[in-house]
């Protein structure tokens, strides 16, 4: 089975309590019309599981087959340096048909972030350097394709549709 390499840390971006029993990581893009359907799944995973899941999510651009994936988590990386990280994260989400830098400012508008700052901080060498850093980490982790998740550090491969990832996770937190 393969292992989240590196575990999480504090380059990642979190939601929910570093003291949940179950941490679930997803390596996505974010033009994969599969990662657009687990999206609201993973909602809907947050919702059901509340304080027992931590969610993490890391960028995984495939960019031969999805142009605009990352400039779209270049975009949220740059939304983070405003802490709007996952506001950006779901608009882009919510709106995967419209990735380009246009859309991208009229999103940073919208969910109030300083647009100036933000046209400055998409340039920003480090900012691409932490979607390359998390793509590599995903390529050590054994991710081949997107949406991936990792629970608790291992590679899950079972089917993320809601009843059989909300079924898994429910039965892992049981066993904490």
């Amino acid at each position: 089975m393969n292992q989240l390499t590196p575990p999480v840390n504090k380059n990642d971006h979190i939601q929910g309590s570093s003291h949940a029993p179950l941490t679930l990581v997803e390596y996505g893009d974010y033009q994969c019309p599969h990662c657009g359907h687990a999206y609201p799944i993973i909602k809907q995973v947050q919702r059901k599981l509340g304080d027992r899941l931590r969610f993490v999510y890391r960028n995984f651009p495939l960019s031969e087959a999805h142009p605009d994936a990352f400039k779209a988590a270049v975009g949220a990386e740059a939304a983070s340096l405003q802490n709007r990280f996952w506001e950006m994260h779901d608009v882009i989400f919510e709106n995967q048909d419209a990735l380009s830098w246009t859309d991208l400012f009229a999103y940073a508008q919208n969910i109030g972030l300083d647009v100036q700052s933000f046209e400055e901080d998409v340039q920003r060498r480090e900012i691409a350097e932490k979607v390359e850093a998390d793509f590599e980490s995903g390529i050590r982790s054994g991710v081949n394709g997107t949406p991936s998740f990792f629970i608790n550090g291992e590679k899950y491969e079972g089917s993320w549709e809601a009843i059989d990832l909300i079924g898994y996770l429910n039965a892992s937190a049981n066993s904490y």
